[in-house]
């Protein structure tokens, strides 16, 4: 018999660990004197632990280790069990390897332009909202105020006609880029209201997006768009759909210092 110092030093274990095994039950001591509380241990016990430490090594969790020490599990649950453990070490080196690539285009960024980038871009779910909206093609950037007034005002306008209840800060999704503009603005509402005069009620699903704040007035826009864009082909992902502009803080008659909008586009990984 060992006591619980020596066999510590021989299956390199600390004497801290294999006390709370012993209190957990997970591997008992061979024997305990009555007297002294002293844990003694025994060579044949030897295989057990080290099965356990091998299943630890695996990553597996110690009530894991404690249901797979039991004999009366079979190879069928045995084999379950490691294929979903299996699966979870996947999963987390899959996320490892994403993580070291946006290191990496982190680094790339900074040292094209010898500093920290301007904008930070961050992966999230939005979850799903019921809005109105109205949408129209814009002809050019230069009418892009007046249209967006135009169709703002007429969802507002329809929404209290309707008795409607506003849910949260306006949205603009922008459906084709280039030539052909086509905007839609939209304004969340509690429950829904009838549709007409080119207004339309609808939810917007729930979606993962690639998100970033801008501070300040729509002339920044360019630059903002242009990091995130390029935050999203550095880091592996393809825009899936309309983006979407969140107007967080905006008034028309504001000073446009004071705006903050957040610029989503909705991602999958390529």
């Amino acid at each position: 018999m060992l006591k619980i110092g020596e066999f510590s030093r021989l299956v390199d274990v600390p004497v801290k660990t294999l006390r709370y095994y012993d209190e957990i039950g997970l591997f008992k001591s061979d024997y305990i004197d009555e007297q002294t509380g002293y844990r003694f241990y025994s060579f044949e016990q030897l295989p057990r632990l080290n099965r356990l430490l091998a299943l630890k090594d695996l990553g597996m969790s110690l009530s894991q280790i404690d249901q797979m020490l039991k004999e009366d599990l079979s190879a069928d649950q045995l084999r379950g069990m490691l294929l979903l453990k299996q699966a979870e070490l996947e999963d987390l080196a899959r996320d490892i390897r994403e993580r070291i690539a946006r290191v990496g285009a982190r680094l790339s960024l900074i040292e094209t332009e010898d500093k920290m980038p301007d904008y930070e871009v961050v992966i999230k779910t939005v979850e799903p909202i019921l809005v109105a909206s109205k949408q129209e093609a814009i002809p050019n950037v230069e009418t892009i105020g007046s249209v967006m007034d135009r169709l703002y005002n007429a969802i507002v306008g329809h929404i209290v006609k309707h008795k409607g209840q506003f849910a949260g800060p306006g949205l603009t999704l922008w459906h084709e880029w280039g030539e052909n503009l086509q905007v839609e603005a939209t304004l969340p509402i509690k429950k829904s209201i009838p549709e007409g005069d080119g207004v339309k009620v609808q939810e917007l699903l729930s979606d993962q997006m690639a998100c970033l704040v801008h501070h300040g007035g729509f002339e920044g826009f360019p630059r903002a768009y242009q990091s995130i864009i390029q935050w999203i082909e550095a880091n592996g992902y393809e825009i899936t759909g309309p983006n979407r502009q969140v107007h967080l803080q905006f008034r028309p008659d504001g000073d446009p210092k004071d705006y903050v909008t957040e610029i989503q586009f909705p991602v999958a990984k390529v």
